[in-house]
């Protein structure tokens, strides 16, 4: 079988697969979400913090609880790191020096995942299952939550309250995360995903050195690893390790648990609003733009020139020849146009073109489909500007689901879209011209600037995922990614709440004749040029200087 059909039958396979999952994990979110009946499980844990689930909020009392709960996690996770060297079940390590300390708790609680470490290097079991695997599940389910309040904001009507935070986080971390975690661990566990708390033990030994080698609790934490849209790996190199993904029947399937979930999100959608249609134009627009970059990456990386292109079959260097060029171009696609960050190759050895669509697809806002929750709210900001936008070319107040988008909602709709560019352009800029944070880079010319480009992309857009080349464990590059992490996550969803609280506040605009229809293809094609037009050419000048360049250049 030639790789061009293995990859156009795993693409199939993932499109059946997700297809099937899409309805009944749809609708469970929605009976969840909607519920007004507490499991036993969760009143304890109620109970324990303290908490009503029964009380409504409204979005500023919401926000409150958001990042109360994430700055516990921060903190905590700080300080589980700078003890270690203390704590049973070290491994022998020592602590963590505090910049990267804060870095990895920053990115942990910020569903990004970014690592500047080795983990099978620094991490010992505590700090890998009691730290980083439980901000796994509870900072996805912090995205769930926001994107669900942001749907009531559409459903519900002459109120400002949006649910509950604290029923909304526990219910998506017992509900929906940890049955979906659970049972995908088991599969990669059958796999060959190795699950133990072993110690460091020699595994071999090459031209006269030994080869020492830790295990740990992996299949458990790669799981929610992909299905919460993290991306942390267990080991240094992450989904590449085949201690992590051992075969190619693992690597579609941890494709498929980081598509399913943000996927199944639009059913949700459409099921809390009303109209299961509105959910499937979401969905047939993040399919497009998922597909099409999709197709470009798999073009760019088998249509490489010269005899070893032809020779490997394609762009082989920086990806295993157990997954191939569909396998790790259908992963860097997945990866980058969703909040992951998992790699399964090095985006810095894609072709220029190739490292230049990962890019791309971080740019766009992953909204195709996304990250856990913030892909549907980052979608459905795109929609509220596509429909301002088409108000705008007919002469007529616009509407979206009924609710007036007015000056107001517009406004906080803006802000939400410019937060990331301000923080990935202008760190960039900044590190390109002080020497110190220059001099990290590995290569120069356009690939030195697609390393620190990638960085701050990764960082601000919450994905978590590495160029390569980039030495980014130095005191600049883990305070400034951590900031723009925490930035990139929590300002975006100040605007998404407070635009939920103005939608929810508004009495129901009647559909008329003039009314645009947002469940019909015109709208979504309407609202894949929104995304091309406002995301990507905000970025299109400094991939010029990158990815573009070296890939022109080639």
């Amino acid at each position: 079988m030639s790789p061009v059909l293995a990859g156009i039958l795993q693409l199939l396979a993932l499109v059946v697969a997700l297809g099937l999952a899409h309805r009944p994990l749809g609708d469970h979110m929605a009976r969840v979400y909607g519920s007004s009946r507490h499991l036993r499980a969760e009143r304890w844990i109620y109970r324990a913090i303290g908490a009503d689930p029964d009380t409504q909020m409204r979005w500023p009392a919401y926000l409150r609880g958001v990042l109360a709960f994430s700055a516990a996690g921060v903190l905590f996770l700080y300080l589980l790191q700078r003890l270690q060297g203390s704590l049973p079940g070290s491994l022998g390590f020592a602590s963590i020096d505090p910049d990267q300390a804060f870095n990895t708790a920053a990115s942990f609680v910020s569903n990004t995942n970014w690592q500047s470490y080795a983990g099978e290097q620094a991490m010992g079991h505590l700090v890998q299952t009691g730290g980083l695997a439980v901000q796994n599940f509870v900072s996805a389910a912090v995205g769930m939550a926001v994107a669900v309040a942001f749907v009531r904001g559409f459903a519900r009507s002459r109120t400002g309250e949006l649910g509950n935070f604290w029923a909304d986080l526990v219910r998506g971390v017992i509900r929906v995360l940890l049955p979906l975690s659970v049972a995908g661990a088991l599969v990669l566990v059958a796999c060959g995903t190795i699950q133990n708390f072993s110690g460091i033990h020699e595994v071999g030994r090459f031209l006269g050195g030994a080869q020492e080698w830790n295990g740990g609790a992996v299949a458990s934490q790669e799981v929610i690893k992909e299905l919460g849209t993290n991306g942390g790996g267990y080991f240094n190199a992450n989904s590449a390790h085949p201690f992590e993904n051992p075969n190619p029947v693992s690597n579609l399937l941890q494709i498929f648990l980081i598509l399913l979930v943000p996927v199944a999100l639009t059913r949700t959608f459409g099921r809390m609003v009303g109209s299961v249609r509105q959910g499937y134009a979401i969905l047939a627009t993040m399919g497009v733009i998922w597909l099409i970059l999709t197709a470009l990456m798999l073009t760019t990386e088998f249509a490489g020139r010269g005899p070893a292109f032809e020779l490997a079959g394609g762009a082989m260097e920086g990806k295993e020849t157990r997954f191939g060029v569909a396998g790790s171009s259908l992963f860097a696609v997945a990866t980058t146009l969703t909040s992951t960050g998992a790699v399964n190759s090095f985006h810095s050895s894609f072709t220029g073109f190739g490292g230049g669509i990962a890019m791309l697809g971080m740019q766009l806002g992953e909204i195709a489909p996304g990250g856990v929750g913030s892909g549907l709210y980052g979608m459905l900001i795109m929609a509220v500007v596509a429909v301002f936008l088409a108000g705008l070319m007919v002469g007529r107040t616009p509407e979206y689901l009924g609710r007036k988008i007015g000056s107001r909602e517009i406004t906080h709709a803006a802000c939400y879209l410019l937060v990331t560019p301000a923080l990935v352009l202008g760190l960039t800029a900044a590190a390109v011209a002080l020497d110190g944070p220059a001099a990290a880079t590995t290569n120069t010319g356009a690939h030195g600037f697609s390393e620190i480009l990638y960085a701050y992309t990764s960082a601000a857009q919450n994905n978590g995922s590495a160029f390569a080349g980039l030495n980014a464990d130095t005191p600049w590059f883990n305070t400034t990614l951590g900031i723009a992490m925490l930035l990139g996550r929590f300002l975006p969803m100040v605007f998404v709440l407070a635009l939920a609280g103005s939608l929810a506040g508004q009495t129901p605009v009647p559909a008329t004749a003039g009314t645009l229809r947002t469940e019909k293809p015109l709208f979504s094609g309407l609202l894949a040029g929104t995304v091309a037009i406002v995301a990507g050419l905000t970025y299109f000048p400094a991939l010029a200087l990158g990815p573009l360049a070296e890939g022109l250049a080639a």
